[in-house]
């Protein structure tokens, strides 16, 4: 299952009690205070991590605790700190306020943290409180509760080009040819049910990393269809490419309601660089739908492929590495 998008309630640890007791040894006859600390909370820090694909190991658990602090002991032993909660989400993930949607914090390198609730302090033993005046205190102070917070957690994929096309355009496909990732491809829609993230390793061993999602649909901005709602995973990449379906009836108007939908969810996102791959070219038929779809859309961004062959791929790997420089 991919999970990118959950609620969370946390608490940190509260700090252990003060301990009172008394030091009685056979040379010290008038003994006297001698209780130990109570250990602070442990504290609860998210951590981002390149380790971590999606946020699905916190999809059924809605309420995480650090670890409480130990009570005090006597001869002024401190008790035990409790354990930090550590939370690792994966990189490119938003920590948001549920009440008033603001963005907290975004994690976007790996080993980042974020602090998110302080432990709470160990009380005092009672040898804190001896005095020239008060000999024996009977009493010490009880740990502090922790702090509590409820939190948003949204994942938007980090990556510098994401793929863009109709159901059965041939993305997963063309991610596969591209990648070192096997990606599921079969001849009908929605094969691809969830995002995906891989990389392009060029001859001087830099990446290019490469996002796909779920197909779009038309009217998808009404809540139809899967690709609106992973959207989100391409709004961080640097250049986006359209793979169109040259077998389909009017590819051109594919094109259109691709932007449509996508300026209809984030009309920001049609700023972007992109590049536009009409695919399948391996099947036959194909070139007239390809010239009319140039004489339409008269620029230079525009790539004849078949990622099932391979044939042009070689200069989508060469804007993709022109384009991350």
């Amino acid at each position: 299952m991919f999970v990118d998008h959950i609620r969370l309630n946390l608490k940190a640890g509260k700090g252990g009690n003060g301990c009172v007791a008394w030091r009685r040894e056979k040379y010290l006859p008038k003994g006297g205070p001698y209780g130990g600390n109570g250990g602070p909370g442990g504290s609860v820090i998210v951590r981002a991590t390149t380790n971590v694909p999606s946020l699905d190991h916190y999809r059924n658990k809605r309420i995480l605790s650090a670890e409480n602090g130990q009570m005090g002991g006597p001869n002024c032993r401190q008790g035990r700190l409790g354990k930090n909660l550590i939370i690792e989400v994966p990189c490119g993930t938003l920590i948001k306020d549920p009440e008033t949607n603001e963005i907290l914090h975004d994690l976007t390198a790996h080993g980042q943290e974020i602090k998110l609730c302080k432990g709470g302090s160990g009380g005092l033993g009672n040898h804190n409180f001896k005095t020239s005046t008060r000999q024996a205190p009977n009493f010490a102070s009880p740990g502090q509760p922790g702090t509590e917070c409820n939190v948003e957690l949204e994942l938007k994929l980090i990556a510098d080009i994401g793929l863009v096309g109709f159901p059965n355009a041939g993305k997963s496909t063309l991610f596969s040819s591209l990648t070192t990732r096997d990606s599921k491809a079969a001849p009908y829609p929605f094969t691809t049910l969830k995002p995906a993230l891989s990389f392009i390793q060029f001859d001087d061993y830099t990446r290019a990393f490469i996002a796909d999602i779920p197909g779009i649909i038309e009217n998808a901005s009404e809540n139809r269809g899967l690709g609106l709602e992973f959207l989100r995973h391409i709004e961080r990449t640097t250049t986006l490419l359209y793979v169109i379906d040259l077998t389909k009836e009017d590819p051109y108007q594919d094109f259109l309601t691709l932007q449509r939908e996508i300026q209809n969810y984030n009309a920001d996102m049609l700023q972007k660089p992109y590049y536009i791959l009409l695919n399948k070219t391996d099947i036959e038929d194909t070139e007239p739908a390809a010239v009319a779809f140039k004489s339409k859309h008269k620029k230079d961004n525009i790539f004849s492929v078949s990622a099932y062959t391979g044939d042009g791929l070689e200069n989508i790997v060469r804007i993709i590495k022109q384009s991350i420089k």
